[in-house]
């Protein structure tokens, strides 16, 4: 067949986020809505001020459980968490891609908690029930992430 060719097939255009980065306390790293969107897999459904109740949910519950971490670094004159000596990944921090799996984790398990409930009757049920075992492994995840950033074991074991 001479002179007849198909066209290439049309690709969806590229969503462009207008999301502003969410702002963190300064020594923590802010997070970009548009990365943790695509890393997490969570779809524009999530209005961006959803989201960002979310993240900044997250940004509390790692802030807490680092705290004392934190403030160490601190008075050791170490400026953000970029900086605290660490291996790198590409050209990233190994702590800041722990803080940021860490965030999107606990952010995607409050999401899908939240969302899991406007159809309970049926298979809404069934649906809720099936996405349980994902809430827990995402908050399982956020946890190893910062046991990880602590250099603690992801396992505590205590005899009865």
């Amino acid at each position: 067949m001479t002179g007849f060719s198909c066209p290439p097939p049309l690709m969806p255009a590229p969503v462009v986020s207008t999301e502003a980065p969410i702002r963190n306390d300064g020594w923590f790293p802010d997070i970009d809505p548009a990365e943790l969107r695509a890393a997490r897999r969570i779809r524009h459904v999530i209005t961006p001020e959803r989201l960002k109740l979310a993240v900044t949910g997250a940004m509390i519950t790692v802030g807490n459980q680092l705290a004392v971490w934190q403030a160490a670094h601190m008075l050791a004159g170490i400026a953000d968490l970029a900086a605290v000596p660490s291996r790198k990944l590409g050209d990233t921090s190994r702590l800041v891609l722990l803080y940021t799996r860490a965030i999107g984790a606990y952010a995607k398990a409050e999401l899908v908690e939240a969302y899991r409930d406007t159809d309970l009757t049926g298979q809404g049920q069934h649906d809720a029930e099936t996405v349980e075992p994902s809430i827990i492994e995402l908050r399982r995840d956020a946890i190893h992430a910062i046991r990880d950033m602590l250099s603690r074991p992801r396992l505590r074991a205590e005899l009865i």
